[in-house]
């Protein structure tokens, strides 16, 4: 497209549709430049990675959106597209730059989503993004994305106050932005030594840069440069601590683990939730509201991270990340061995961590995505890698996953776990101490040799292989297909344990949602005790999202 050809757009429900799939285009071309200056806070190489999958959840929910309204014969508006953008944006960030881009957009939203698009809505919607992004931010720093869109928004208020339209006012926030960009290396020390600018504020710039060109009918193909020549913070006057975290406190090592989560809770509660996190880690940013928040902290202590949002509200989604220890100014250090497991709510991602496994916390109806179990096997950053999908449904899209990930050169073993409690018996019996062979048969045969069940509440009525349920019947499920119906769910438990247990077992582990009865665990323990000598029984909390109960039989 030529110049003479570029034709200004109105900011409408197309063109957020457009900015979308301009934005994954250049993060696509961008991602891997951008992961290779990934140096602050820390140096662990998936900004570019982390933003192009925000925005890719993003895209996806914005057509969603036009799907939805093409199926009932109207069209989207502006509001709904905008908002759909910064929802999708919400439940996919990744990482801390995909966190505080998520925000960014929810603070458009809150501007553009009463208005009809103007220039002048676009300059106010880019100063709320900048200011909404100092308050998700608990310790903001200067130098990285922050910097960079306070840039962008101070370059549209210069724009807007030349009556320019919505396209220009576009374009000069990208241009305000790619300054700014290139001063971050003299605002904060460790981009300063590295010679490079700030990986976040570079997506932002390909950001901004797809929203002119979805306004202004230009596609740019030009690189977000990464390199600047700038001089040492020193140099310039500015005091920042040599490897300073996210949040400017953190020591050069810094904490061990990333975690990050979706949460269903007040803002009361999530107001309690910031002060705790502050206290356990550094890099915390808290973005989203209505109930809805997405939580990104660096803690030493995941648990700890964790146990805080179930008692703030509802975790799902847990992705947690283990740095290996590296210090922030280096690549982490490569693992000889990881597991990364697929579990149903966050207490199960809790225990988990505690088996040294790196978990993806998910809730009914929300698998994941081919793509986010890959990026869970890169984040493990490990050579060898096991995969426990803990669910037949994720059978296909584990293999996918663990095959892209070979072709990057990791070795992955996918374990053939069907429930929860099969992936609890493979961790029980993982040795990372002897060979990868060895440990695979293990973990498999473990799994094999654990028989599944799970008790759960009719939705509605239909038919099954015990007969039919009517709304609101408890089901026992061995081995996936229903095998008792029943009214109370002890007692259909009960019966469920008898009939696995008529075949013997040695070891049962009960896993409690967060739903089941408060004595349940201790009848069963009981029943299993006076019924089945020489039975064990472990019971662990398996949190919101998880089924009622959960059993397993070795």
């Amino acid at each position: 497209m030529t110049q003479e050809d570029d034709v200004p757009y109105p900011l409408d429900a197309a063109a957020v549709r457009s900015w979308c799939g301009l934005a994954l285009e250049v993060l696509g071309r961008e991602r891997e430049r951008i992961d290779a200056i990934n140096v602050y806070p820390v140096a662990d190489g998936d900004t570019g990675t982390n933003l192009y999958l925000t925005l890719e959840s993003a895209a996806r929910a914005v057509e969603a959106a036009f799907d939805g309204h093409t199926s009932a014969g109207t069209a989207p508006c502006l509001a709904d597209a905008i908002g759909a953008m910064a929802h999708g944006a919400l439940i996919g960030a990744r990482g801390n730059s995909g966190t505080i881009v998520a925000q960014l957009l929810r603070g458009m939203t809150e501007v553009l989503a009463a208005t009809d698009g103007s220039a002048d809505a676009l300059r106010r919607a880019l100063r709320r993004a900048a200011a909404s992004t100092y308050e998700a931010v608990a310790h903001p720093v200067e130098g990285t994305v922050l910097t960079v869109a306070t840039a962008a928004a101070d370059a549209a208020e210069r724009a807007a106050a030349g009556a320019a339209g919505a396209a220009e006012v576009a374009r000069a926030a990208h241009e305000g932005a790619r300054t700014a960009l290139q001063a971050t290396p003299g605002q904060l020390a460790v981009l300063g030594r590295a010679g490079v600018v700030d990986a976040g504020g570079c997506g932002l710039v390909a950001l901004l840069g797809a929203l002119a060109d979805a306004l202004s009918g230009e596609v740019s193909v030009t690189p977000v440069a990464v390199r600047a020549d700038a001089p040492l913070p020193e140099a310039a006057g500015c005091e920042v601590a040599d490897g300073a975290a996210a949040d400017g406190r953190g020591d050069p090592e810094g904490p061990a683990f990333e975690v990050i989560y979706l949460l269903e809770a007040g803002d009361a509660a999530v107001a309690r939730l910031r002060t705790r996190l502050d206290g356990l880690g550094d890099s915390l940013v808290v973005v989203g509201g209505d109930g809805l928040w997405n939580v990104h902290v660096h803690v030493d202590d995941a648990g700890a991270a964790v146990e805080a949002g179930i008692e703030a509200g509802r975790p799902y989604r847990v992705r947690i990340t283990h740095f290996g220890g590296a210090s922030r100014t280096k690549e982490p250090a490569m693992t000889a061995r990881a597991v990364v497991a697929v579990v149903p709510g966050a207490g199960l991602a809790g225990l988990c961590v505690e088996a040294g496994a790196m978990p993806v916390a998910v809730r009914p109806g929300e698998p994941p995505a081919s793509g986010e179990l890959v990026q869970a096997i890169r984040q493990a950053h490990a050579r060898e890698v096991m995969l426990l999908p803990n669910d037949p449904d994720l059978r296909h899209t584990a293999a996918a996953a663990a095959e892209q990930a070979r072709t990057e050169g990791v070795r992955v073993a996918l374990i053939p776990t069907r429930a929860a409690v099969q992936g609890i018996a493979a961790l029980a019996v993982h040795e990372p101490g002897r060979s990868f062979d060895e440990d695979v048969v293990a973990m498999t045969a473990a799994a094999g040799a654990t028989r599944y069940a799970e008790l759960a509440v009719a939705e509605r009525q239909s038919w099954t292989m015990a007969g039919v349920c009517q709304a609101g019947d408890v089901l026992g499920l061995i081995d996936g297909d229903v095998v008792v119906i029943g009214s109370d769910l002890t007692r259909t438990a009960m019966t469920v344990l008898d009939r696995m247990l008529s075949a013997g077992g040695e070891m049962v582990t009960l896993v409690l949602g967060a739903d089941a009865p408060g004595a349940l665990a201790e009848r069963l323990e009981r029943h299993v005790r006076e019924r089945h000598l020489a039975v064990d029984t472990v019971v662990y909390e398996g949190g919101q999202h998880a089924a009622p109960l959960l059993i397993g039989v070795e």
